[in-house]
């Protein structure tokens, strides 16, 4: 495999995984990053630079940023945004993935990407629901500016150096995969 190739999957992976924690920032990241010229995009895909997609999903970052940040209309957000988060996460991968045949990109991208995109937004949607349940939304805010500034952490990792976005998918999953063992039912 080409390092070139290597560097897309981080990518695609970093990104799908910051889809996880809002859907439209790490889409906005990588129109941006695209519309500038700091990566090139599949044939199918170069749409995602124009500066119509630029702005729209700028609009749609910044509705969703603040609309997290309402009590209980998050919880309905997230009721829509765990599938979005699957498809997102797809087509991120989809977008970047260099150098690979077809199947085998549609194949990453949707157990990879969408994989990973879908089981980190169920985990949150998970913690978001148990802060509305245990504190009556008064501590979503905050759970909102955590999640936030992870999906703006891990977007930019992936963007300016996507081996470090990968080892930050890692330790991500891992924490999640903790969390889940510590409070899933014993038998």
């Amino acid at each position: 495999m080409e390092p070139d190739t290597i560097i897309s999957i981080f990518l695609g992976i970093g990104l799908a995984a910051s889809v996880g924690f809002r859907v439209f920032l790490p889409l906005f990241a990588l129109s941006f990053a695209a519309y500038l010229g700091v990566w090139d995009l599949n044939a199918n895909w170069q749409w995602i630079g124009s500066l119509t997609a630029l702005i729209a999903l700028g609009v749609a970052t910044i509705v969703e940023i603040f609309a997290y940040f309402i009590p209980w209309v998050d919880n309905a957000l997230d009721s829509i945004a765990i599938p979005m988060a699957g498809i997102a996460g797809t087509a991120v991968m989809v977008s970047t993935v260099a150098n690979l045949d077809p199947v085998v990109t549609w194949s990453l991208a949707i157990i990879a990407g969408g994989g990973t995109a879908t089981a980190i937004k169920g985990a949150n949607a998970a913690g978001r629901l148990t802060s509305s349940g245990t504190t009556g939304g008064l501590a979503n805010p905050l759970v909102s500016t955590l999640e936030t500034g992870a999906a703006v952490t891990v977007s930019t990792a992936s963007i300016l150096v996507p081996p470090i976005a990968a080892i930050l998918v890692i330790i991500i999953l891992f924490i999640i995969f903790r969390i889940y063992r510590k409070l899933r039912p014993k038998k």
